[in-house]
């Protein structure tokens, strides 16, 4: 059986909203890579390895539309409607996005615009720069032995509302922080006021699967100290709880970079 067998036709006039993964290009999906080929207009996160949109069609119309904060961005409204407007000209369209679509990538407010305009699409779901960055450092998301449950949280805190870090706090349970590095201060504290305790072990991993990848094991205290020293920097994958120490047990047989250790 040849992929091309069972991998879904790409028609002119629908939009397909893709996973790139954590950043490695070995980790995109046969779908995605499928897409990448057949795709017209490829609006891609500013994040997107370049290696990936090697994949691409030479005659391809590559588009930034990432958002990155503190900087000047597209409008979600307005990646929606290039969305559709390219679609409406009959293109085959490719939202490319880091990780996965439906986590934390807006994806859902992107096919909801679809729907509304009458576009069909599809979803290619990507592997999840959270859970994928905690495997390949040999941290994993559950243990038997240490939870049966885990918090993903996005640290980028709304202007309208903001997560009860607190009541996170008392679950007990790991958290899982995407995009929370420029607010590590005020995230800390509170899960502290939530009971957390300083000493509460932490795994942070900037840039995972990419030639700048560093990893740093601390506490819960020094995440804040870390982040404005420079040792901890976005974009981040962060670990709070008992799933972040387990590393240590299989860390002499990984593959990855060695992990840095807060003093």
């Amino acid at each position: 059986m040849t992929p091309s067998s069972f991998l879904p036709e790409f028609e002119p006039g629908t939009v397909w909203l893709v996973g790139a993964g954590p950043g490695d290009p070995g980790l995109l999906t046969l779908t995605a890579v499928h897409a990448l080929g057949w795709a017209d207009v490829i609006l891609h996160d500013a994040l997107i390895d370049p290696r990936i949109l090697t994949y691409a069609r030479p005659d391809a119309i590559l588009e930034n539309a990432g958002k990155r904060g503190h900087r000047p961005s597209p409008k979600q409204s307005e990646i929606s409607d290039l969305l559709v407007a390219h679609a409406q000209a009959g293109r085959r369209v490719l939202r490319l996005k880091g990780g996965d679509p439906f986590v934390f990538g807006r994806g859902y407010e992107e096919g909801l615009a679809l729907a509304a305009a009458g576009i069909r699409f599809r979803v290619v779901p990507g592997v999840s720069s959270g859970l994928a960055t905690l495997a390949l450092h040999g941290v994993p998301a559950t243990s038997r032995d240490s939870n049966h449950a885990v918090i993903l949280a996005t640290g980028h805190l709304a202007e309208d509302k903001s997560l009860d870090w607190a009541a996170l706090a008392k679950t007990g349970q790991p958290i899982v922080l995407y995009m929370a590095v420029a607010n590590l201060a005020p995230i800390t504290a509170a899960l502290q006021a939530g009971g957390l305790a300083a000493e509460t072990p932490v795994i942070a991993v900037h840039a995972a699967t990419t030639g700048a990848e560093q990893a740093v094991a601390a506490t819960l205290a020094e995440l804040p100290h870390l982040a404005a020293a420079g040792r901890i920097r976005s974009p981040a994958v962060i670990a709070i709880g008992a799933i972040a120490p387990l590393r240590a047990a299989i860390a002499p047989h990984l593959a990855e970079p060695i992990l840095d250790v807060a003093s």
